[in-house]
C-alpha cells in the first residue's frame, strides 16, 4: 500500500506535525439529489484533492435511460461513479462505460436502505447476499483497470454481529477481489425506518469500524457517518485509511477549505469564501448559456457562509431570487453584498 505524507494540524493551535498515513484520502459521500455535477464543480473549487462521488446511478438508468447519466465536468477529477444494481453483467457493462468516459473509480452501493432501492434488489439489502456482491465486484474488475470499491453499512436488521460484518468483508474481498471499502458506522434497518431515520437513529459504532481495519490491515478502509469537524476527521485518520463526510460537507461546504493543506500537505493558500463565489461566476455563466437555471447551481452554495454574520441574508436572497426567469450572477453578487465587507472571508 503506497504511503504519502499527510500534514495534520492538531485540534489545539499547537505546531503542525507531519505524519505518514497509508493511502490516505478524504471524500464527500454520494448523496441523491445533492451531489450532482454542479455541486461537485463547486466542491472542487474549494478543494483540489478531495475525492468526489456522483449520486448513486442505477444500472438500469445508464443502460436504458434516455439521458446521459454519466455526464460530468472534467474539473471534477478525482471522481468516483457510484453504481446501484445487483446484476453482475449489467454492473460490468456500466463499469466499462464509466471507464471509457474517464471515471477514476467505480463504487458499488451496498449501504442505501430506502424501500425504492430494496425493491430493485440493491443497496443495503445486498449485505445479506455477500456472494452476489462478490460476483458483482469480480465481474466489474474483469472489464476495467480502475479500482472497484464497495460502500456498506456495519449490519442490517438483526444481522448486526461483528462476525456477520467480517464474513461479508471477507467474502467480498477474497471472492470478489475488492480491496477498497467505505464503512458507514451504523447498521441499517430495512423496514420501519426512513432513509433519514437510518442516518440518525441506529447508533454510530466507530470502535467496530476501527476493529475491522485492524482485522483486515491489507484492505484500504474509509470511515463514514456522523463526521462533522476537521478535528474528528484527523482523529479518525489515526485508525483508518480515509474519511468520508456527507451532509456536513454539503450543508457547511467551507469545511473543505483546509482539506488540501491539513491532510495533503498543499502549500497553496486557503481560499476565502468570497473568492470561491467569484470563481463560480464563469461556470455559472457558461451553464446559463446552455439553458441551466441559476437555482439548479446556486442551491448547492447556500451553506457557504454558515455561522457567519450575513449568512441568513445570503441564503434568503438566493432562495428568493435564483428561481426567477432570467436570473444570473447578479443574484449572487447582490447576496454577497449582504456579507459584511470587513470580514476576511
Amino acid at each position: 500500500m503506497t504511503e504519502r505524507t499527510v500534514v495534520v494540524s492538531a485540534p489545539s493551535n499547537s505546531e503542525t506535525e507531519a505524519k505518514a498515513y497509508p493511502d490516505c484520502r478524504f471524500s464527500i459521500a454520494p448523496m441523491l439529489d445533492w451531489t450532482d455535477r454542479h455541486c461537485r464543480y463547486f466542491h472542487r473549487l474549494i478543494s483540489e484533492r478531495t475525492q468526489l462521488y456522483t449520486e448513486m446511478v442505477t444500472t438500469g438508468a445508464i443502460i436504458h435511460g434516455k439521458a446521459d447519466y454519466l455526464a460530468y465536468n472534467e474539473e471534477e477529477h478525482p471522481l468516483v461513479l457510484q453504481l446501484g444494481g445487483s446484476n453482475p453483467a449489467d454492473l460490468a457493462t456500466c463499469a466499462k462505460l464509466a471507464q471509457e468516459r474517464g471515471y477514476d473509480e467505480i463504487n458499488l452501493n451496498v449501504g442505501c436502505p430506502s424501500d425504492r432501492v430494496q425493491n430493485g434488489r440493491f443497496g443495503a439489502c445486498l449485505m445479506g447476499e455477500a456472494d452476489l456482491v462478490a460476483q458483482a465486484v469480480a465481474a466489474m474488475r474483469e472489464v476495467v483497470d480502475i479500482p472497484v470499491s464497495v460502500k456498506t453499512r456495519i449490519g442490517i436488521d438483526d444481522q448486526d454481529s461483528y462476525e456477520f460484518l467480517t464474513d461479508f468483508i471477507g467474502t467480498v474481498s477474497e471472492k470478489g477481489g475488492c480491496r477498497d471499502f467505505t464503512i458507514h458506522a451504523r447498521k441499517a434497518w430495512l423496514s420501519g425506518l426512513s432513509p433519514k431515520e437510518n442516518r440518525e437513529i441506529p447508533p454510530l459504532d466507530y470502535p467496530r469500524v476501527y476493529q475491522l481495519k485492524r482485522d483486515f490491515p491489507h484492505l484500504t478502509m474509509a470511515l463514514n457517518g456522523g463526521v462533522k469537524t476537521m478535528e474528528e476527521i484527523i482523529g479518525h485518520l489515526e485508525h483508518m485509511d480515509g474519511v468520508m463526510v456527507g451532509r456536513e460537507a454539503y450543508q457547511s461546504p467551507y469545511l473543505l477549505a483546509e482539506i488540501d493543506q491539513r491532510l495533503f500537505g498543499s502549500d497553496k493558500p486557503v481560499k476565502k469564501r468570497r473568492e470561491i463565489v467569484e470563481a463560480m461566476y464563469p461556470y455559472i455563466e457558461r451553464e446559463l448559456a446552455n439553458g441551466t437555471y441559476l437555482n439548479h447551481i446556486s442551491r448547492h452554495m447556500l451553506g457557504l457562509f454558515q455561522n457567519m454574520p450575513g449568512a441568513r441574508q445570503w441564503r434568503r436572497h438566493i432562495s428568493e431570487n435564483a428561481h426567477k426567469p432570467g436570473s444570473g450572477i447578479e443574484v449572487l453578487e447582490q447576496a454577497l453584498a449582504k456579507i459584511p465587507a470587513h470580514l476576511d472571508v
